[in-house]
């Protein structure tokens, strides 16, 4: 067997399973399979694996499926593919087949079911890894950080990696030669997903992912034109190969395959006691009418009910577009979709519904602040927006003068809402650490470096 060409990567991760992407390489004139094995840390004897034959409709990728693990349990495995001139070979026979597998031994931890527990995650967006005739530009610098992830993984138990959009830039190259065959674009995916420190954070612990516009387009669809249609259809076949397909947002088929057939790129997922939402804020839009939506009809039905029926102690909600403070020059957030923005607050208003925190990126600058109803002194939900990874020349960071803070965010009937900031805003590269213990949530911001360079405290409820 070879090492993966790409990955692995862990994905979706509970008490019980786990889901894991592998890409091999296209062999013209033999099958491709991916396998991986593994054991429980300490064991000495393997599974017998799990395999996949590879098709280049994902780019000879795909996301393996690990079932009947047991919770708080930490995994080794073996990951790798090998092509084979048996066109009769199945996913079952080639179980026989004794293989060499790579040296490299992986391993992972299974989510525990205890509530109560001190959680931590790290969050981070828009990572800007500049292609030359597409081979990438200095890409230690879109790297570096990825390192102190990493590092800090190996510091403290981390229950997931966030990545809450940008994770590529389709259209770094929009003004002299813009990428829009499919195979221009997954090239653009290996680049991002094979720089070591990446790698190896990736290979060892749960990441959860979700688009943004520079996945397809700046600014998508607002900028969309007649001729866009096959650079959006060939954009989300990437996304859906290398970002969704080892999310939820799959469901499993009766044999632990993942269904391909996608009805939504929205997802949820949950740790015990800390539920997640990660919306889709860009697939979904209606920029036109009376009822102008972020999202759509079914998913924003979904956040709501969701928001209700949820028992758990901290409910993240993901929003790849800061859904404040507002921006003073911005028709792309969610200032434009007032209306509904003003929906998902009075759901969580008129339930009373404690310890919302909003999770975003996309502005090139991170910070911390919180929201209060001037009609219901017991009403409060907080936002964190941790963005860049890494940033371009090209771009500037924003700072607090961009950003409408400290005063009302938007006012429904006779009541208003009312923005203040916990922290400074970062404009740096950086990524935060979310741990929640106790009654507190603690937000610590990372520079590139992976030293904290600015911190807020959330007290919950």
């Amino acid at each position: 067997m070879i090492p993966p060409t790409v990955g692995p990567i862990v994905g979706f991760t509970t008490s019980q399973h786990a889901r894991i992407f592998v890409r091999g390489e296209l062999d013209k004139n033999n099958a491709v399979f991916a396998g991986i094995r593994h054991r429980k840390a300490g064991d000495s004897q393997w599974s017998v694996g799990v395999f996949s034959r590879l098709s280049p409709e994902f780019d000879m990728s795909d996301t393996l499926v690990l079932n009947t693990l047991h919770s708080d349990t930490r995994y080794e495995y073996q990951a790798g593919w090998f092509a084979t001139a048996n066109p009769g070979h199945t996913t079952e026979t080639v179980k026989q087949i004794p293989l060499q597998w790579p040296a490299t031994v992986y391993s992972f931890k299974t989510d525990s079911t205890a509530r109560n527990r001190t959680r931590r995650y790290v969050v981070g967006s828009c990572r800007y890894l500049r292609l030359t005739a597409g081979i990438p530009s200095a890409p230690h610098l879109g790297d570096e950080i990825f390192g102190n992830i990493h590092a800090l993984t190996r510091q403290q138990s981390i229950d997931a990696v966030v990545m809450a959009g940008d994770q590529v830039y389709v259209d770094d190259l929009n003004i002299v030669a813009p990428d829009r065959d499919y195979s221009s674009i997954t090239r653009k995916y290996r680049a991002a997903f094979t720089q070591p420190h990446i790698r190896k954070l990736m290979a060892g612990t749960a990441t959860y992912m979700i688009l943004d516009d520079h996945e397809i387009e700046d600014n998508w669809p607002a900028n969309r034109d007649t001729g866009d249609k096959t650079l959006y259809n060939n954009a989300m076949r990437a996304y859906e190969a290398y970002q969704c397909s080892h999310g939820p947002a799959h469901d499993l088929l009766p044999d632990g395959r993942i269904n391909r057939n996608l009805s939504r790129y929205w997802y949820r997922f949950a740790n015990a006691d800390i539920d997640w939402f990660v919306m889709d804020c860009r697939t979904e839009r209606t920029l036109t009418g009376r009822d102008k939506r972020m999202i759509g009809v079914t998913q924003e039905q979904a956040l709501l009910k969701w928001l209700i029926n949820s028992n758990a102690r901290v409910k993240f909600i993901v929003s790849s577009v800061m859904l404040m403070p507002d921006q003073r020059r911005d028709n792309d957030g969610w200032k434009a979709f007032a209306a509904q923005r003003n929906r998902i607050l009075e759901t969580i208003r008129s339930n009373a519904i404690k310890n919302v925190v909003f999770v975003s990126g996309d502005i090139h600058g991170s910070l911390c602040c919180h929201l209060t109803h001037d009609k219901s002194p017991d009403f409060i939900v907080h936002s964190v927006v941790s963005s860049p990874l890494c940033n371009t020349r090209l771009l500037p960071y924003a700072n607090v003068r961009d950003l409408l803070v400290n005063a009302p965010l938007t006012s429904v009937g006779t009541g208003t809402y009312s923005l203040k900031l916990n922290s400074r805003v970062v404009s740096e590269d950086n990524f935060v650490c979310l741990s929640i213990s106790g009654q507190q949530l603690k937000v610590d911001f990372h520079n590139k470096k992976g030293r904290i360079i600015e911190s807020a405290t959330v007290e919950l409820k």
